[in-house]
């Protein structure tokens, strides 16, 4: 019920910043992958792959919700395209060891809901800023204590110019954790995607008339965000909020989408 509460509770308080809800493949072929940024294949990849098939398990929402307008022209006046998208992610986490093998902080597939962006390119630090503080709001609402980091370039994927990172307190690692993240793009991936759009207004530097005189397409810019990742966001809830008893007070934003349930307490025995 926590989960579902979660998911839900989270999709309507993104659909209320005007993001289009979607549920996404988890299925995708590995070239959509690849020009997402992501390695499907490798020694230390994150990304499960389909034996005897070029098709791939998602690690976020993001892949496929980039494959969406692959090889299109979108038109301007459709932009900002704003999505917001549930699906369950699969990582191999490769390289880690080791690291956080118990509890929910660390797993090979999760629920996520992601946030996805297309827009025009001298608006996308705006809709960036927009993100984190979406990001932001939701997890003051729960009354979570975090932290927001400007993250330094030698912590970027490939695809991304810039990435806020968003870490909460889990007192049973005994410091803050990572739960989410905030990415521009810029044309990173619509590049490589083929995803552009035609600007309604000629350009000054083109002044034939006639059909020639079409503004080319430029390139979108793509940003991404998670709303929640929803096994941290357990961790954080079930931590912060247990009392000594070893029940867990439900935050009031989530009882709604419970079942008016305010308490998660232990069975009597």
């Amino acid at each position: 019920m926590l989960e579902m509460g979660l998911i839900n509770w989270t999709l309507s308080e993104v659909m209320k910043k005007g993001f289009t809800p979607l549920t996404t493949p988890e299925i995708v072929r590995s070239s959509v992958v690849e020009k997402c940024g992501f390695q499907p294949r490798g020694a230390n990849t994150q990304v499960y792959s389909i034996e005897g098939s070029d098709q791939c398990l998602i690690g976020t929402a993001e892949i496929p919700v980039g494959g969406i307008h692959m090889d299109s022209i979108v038109a301007e006046s459709l932009l900002p395209l704003k999505y917001v998208a549930f699906s369950h992610c699969f990582r191999t986490e490769a390289g880690a060891a080791g690291t956080a093998t118990r509890g929910l902080y660390r797993v090979h597939q999760f629920s996520k809901v992601e946030m996805f962006v297309l827009c025009q390119p001298e608006e996308s630090e705006f809709y960036h800023e927009e993100l984190i503080k979406i990001e932001e709001d939701l997890f003051s609402s729960l009354g979570l204590h975090y932290k927001t980091l400007d993250m330094a370039s030698g912590d970027l994927g490939a695809p991304a110019y810039r990435k806020f990172d968003v870490e909460a307190w889990m007192p049973g690692l005994e410091r803050f954790g990572e739960i989410s993240s905030a990415s521009n793009c810029t044309d990173y991936q619509s590049r490589r995607l083929g995803i552009r759009y035609r600007p309604s207004e000629p350009s000054s530097t083109n002044s034939k008339k006639g059909k020639g005189s079409l503004p080319p397409p430029k390139f979108v810019h793509t940003l991404n965000a998670t709303a929640c990742a929803i096994p941290r966001m357990i961790v954080c809830l079930l931590e912060n909020y247990q009392q000594e008893d070893g029940s867990v007070i439900i935050p009031e934003p989530l009882r709604p989408f419970m079942g008016g349930l305010q308490i998660i307490a232990p069975k009597s025995r």
